[in-house]
């Protein structure tokens, strides 16, 4: 009884620390209308709920290796890299991305909404910088309508330059031309110099209608996105009135390419730079002045999720191939509920169960074991909170089979007990002894299991982490719970009444 007192306070301590860990989990999943900030705040502090459970997304990607150089091997290994360090940025709890034969990548993302998720793995992001030769124009456009007249074997009645309409101080094109304007393009190339190329801006509504701009570009960059440093989203802080309460993202470039971006737009001031995002033109801004701090940025009319899905792209690099979806599967949040009930009201069957029968057959003394099978999923649950894991179906098949795993520690205790007591010890004695000698074999079973929980959580994957997760810390709150609080349980109430016979 010494440190009867200590002890009681390390589990009073330990409850409370393990009410502050759960709490977020408790407001999180129970409290409505909660504000965009409360909810952030509270999801890195709560438990997660896998795929399963809270539903989201299952994406199988093959590399597309056609024509491109590289061993199928290291296209896949970098793509997995830049899609890993996206989806990283990108801020989703418990993913899982993971490299599979045959060049592909397995992601698999709780919770998300499914088209920017999309846009935002297979987005190629190859970025560049490229000049617009608005000084030659005008003599391209002649020799593409010279071109189309010179005979009748082409099947486009009316001259190239008719399609072009102008969007402010750009040419562009309505977007029902663009499949005839492109076919004209193609069929053109002999023409077109080499050193030069047509490429179209984004989707815009200009006067009523929907429409593209069109630039002429020199066909060789600048400079390319691999030169970026950082790149960071904010709302666009200029003049011109097309913006006005968009997004826009502000590039930095790596200290080497810093200096070639100054000498660049020093030799060409008074020119355009166009800032091509996979082969199309978010901008071309006119270089008023030479840019020695090595900054740059793109403006378009992009909203504030748009800006930040690029800006992680860019900050992640360019993939070194395109990615094909070979294979998508969505669990909806409807069949995550459904998991959850029937997840929770097996173990709370399981619980009940045990409960009863440990009561019934070792009276009183399976109060005690009830109480510390309690504080057992508390602790387990708290140490999830903690440590912001992820909830599966899996995960609460292990819960369930720590709740089994906790009244066996509790049947060695109480039969341990039984035997000092038959030989005729006294209460408090028999109640050390039991305590001391199933404390070994307590600890060897617990032990070998977490082994062999910890094996499968390093090298198994998807539903394997789960239940190896669960399992894990169910074991430690167990070796915790059953015997330390359940032998502080017993002395104090042995000592404090002088209970001179024990029912167990």
């Amino acid at each position: 009884m010494r440190y009867i007192g200590l002890r009681i306070g390390i589990v009073i301590f330990t409850i409370l620390l393990g009410i502050y860990a759960i709490y977020p989990t408790i407001k999180l999943y129970t409290q409505e209308n909660l504000s965009k900030e409360e909810l952030l705040t509270l999801s890195k502090k709560a438990i997660h709920l896998g795929l399963d459970l809270k539903g989201g997304m299952h994406l199988v990607l093959e590399v597309d290796t056609t024509d491109v150089k590289e061993s199928p091997q290291d296209l896949q290994e970098r793509a997995f890299e830049i899609i890993k360090n996206r989806i990283d940025e990108f801020g989703v709890y418990e993913p899982t991305v993971e490299k599979q034969s045959g060049e592909r990548i397995l992601v698999q993302l709780p919770g998300v909404d499914r088209d920017r998720a999309i846009n935002l793995i297979e987005k190629v992001a190859h970025l560049e910088f490229k000049l617009v030769a608005d000084e030659r124009v005008e003599d391209v456009l002649k020799k593409i309508d010279r071109y189309f007249s010179d005979g009748d074997t082409f099947a486009f009645e009316e001259p190239f330059s008719s399609y072009l309409i102008g969007v402010e101080h750009d040419m562009g094109i309505d977007v029902r031309d663009e499949d005839s304007v492109v076919a004209m393009i193609e069929q053109a190339q002999d023409i077109i110099p080499p050193d030069i190329e047509f490429l179209f801006g984004p989707r815009e509504p200009y006067e009523g209608r929907e429409v593209k701009r069109l630039y002429l570009l020199r066909e060789e960059a600048e400079l390319t996105g691999e030169t970026i440093r950082d790149a960071r989203h904010q709302p666009y802080q200029g003049q011109n009135l097309q913006y006005a309460g968009s997004w826009m993202i502000e590039l930095e470039f790596k200290r080497e390419a810093a200096r070639k971006f100054a000498s660049i737009t020093g030799r060409n001031i008074g020119k355009r730079l166009a800032i091509v995002l996979d082969n199309i033109v978010q901008s071309a801004p006119s270089i008023i002045e030479r840019i020695p701090q090595g900054k740059a940025s793109i403006t378009g009319k992009f909203k504030a999720e748009e800006a930040r899905d690029l800006a992680i792209v860019l900050r992640a690099g360019a993939l070194p191939a395109p990615l094909k979806i070979v294979e998508e599967r969505t669990v909806g949040p409807s069949l995550g509920r459904d998991s959850i009930q029937s997840g929770v009201r097996a173990v709370l069957i399981a619980g009940a169960v045990v409960i009863v029968f440990m009561l019934i057959y070792y009276s009183l003394s399976g109060f005690v074991a009830d109480i510390a099978l309690f504080l057992n999923l508390f602790f387990l649950l708290a140490i999830l909170s903690s440590f912001r894991g992820s909830l599966t179906m899996p995960g609460i098949a292990g819960i369930a089979l720590t709740i089994g795993m906790a009244v066996d520690a509790n049947v060695l205790i109480f039969e341990r007990i039984r035997e000092e007591l038959k030989i005729g010890k006294t209460t408090r004695t028999a109640i050390d002894q039991g305590f001391a000698r199933a404390w070994i074999t307590i600890f060897d079973s617990n032990i070998t299991t977490i082994i062999i929980g910890v094996i499968l959580f390093l090298f198994g994957s998807g539903p394997i982490k789960g239940f190896a997760l669960t399992l894990t810390i169910g074991l430690i709150a167990n070796l915790f719970s059953a015997v330390f609080v359940g032998k502080v349980i017993f002395n104090y109430f042995t000592y404090k009444f002088d209970i001179r016979t024990l029912r167990i």
